[in-house]
């Protein structure tokens, strides 16, 4: 038994030395090329059509590296989409109007129709701020108002003009938010009346949103691989990237 055993672990010692010499010579054998990239977040693609719809967005808008758009999906001047969303709209249109912001991670989608009987796409108008990780579905946003980090606002949903949802509101099917009231909770529910002072913070927001974008616009280089260059020419400067 003894012999036995110490032929056992000789033969697996001698099997592992070839695997090692065999793994060699073929790491040997196959030489990475001298053009390809060693792509990052970055290399992902965005922008995914669906048949015969493209995803369109403006010169001036900000889409993060990141962000996934598909189908029917629109984005306005001035409009910003940060990194992680998900803005699918295969089943039907998703708008984000002029000065805009959907925040990081935040999930947007469509459906075919609405069980309320109101209109099934996605609208996000003017000077809207959604907050991180909010979830929205067939849902209508009327112009300056903002959204809490969190929320869930679900089909046929509706949030009038100069309302605002305190983070973590879950709206149901067919809800409607009237225009100048807080709604917090799940499911939301009326708080108090905005004053006339934070009715007009909330377009304010917006814009401060939509400046910290062209920050970050400025250094994004959406196409190709040039980025890489001049991550490489900025190095040769000393400047700190």
């Amino acid at each position: 038994m003894a012999a036995l055993g110490r032929f056992s672990r000789r033969a697996l010692a001698t099997a592992l030395a070839s695997k090692h010499h065999l793994s060699t010579e073929v790491a040997k054998a196959i030489t990475p090329s001298r053009d390809r990239v060693n792509w990052d977040y970055r290399g992902q693609r965005k922008i995914i059509p669906l048949g015969q719809w493209n995803p369109k967005v403006a010169v001036d808008a900000y889409v993060a590296p990141n962000v996934v758009l598909a189908g029917q999906v629109t984005v306005y001047d001035g409009a910003s989409v940060w990194p992680g969303c998900v803005l699918r709209g295969d089943l039907n249109k998703i708008t984000v109007g002029f000065c805009s912001n959907v925040q990081e991670r935040c999930v947007v989608h469509a459906a075919w129709s609405s069980p309320t009987g109101l209109p099934a796409e996605s609208l996000i108008e003017r000077y809207v701020t959604i907050g991180a990780y909010s979830l929205l579905r067939s849902c209508t946003i009327e112009p300056e108002c903002i959204i809490g980090q969190h929320s869930i606002l679900m089909e046929g949903s509706l949030v009038e003009t100069h309302s605002i949802l305190e983070a973590g509101s879950v709206v149901p099917p067919g809800r409607r938010i009237p225009s100048g009231e807080l709604w917090a909770g799940n499911p939301a529910r009326f708080v108090r009346t905005l004053t006339h002072e934070e009715t007009l913070e909330i377009p304010k927001l917006a814009v401060a949103i939509n400046d910290l974008s062209k920050e970050h616009f400025s250094e994004f280089l959406p196409y190709s691989t040039v980025y890489l260059e001049v991550e490489k020419f900025k190095q040769s400067l000393g400047i700190s990237i």
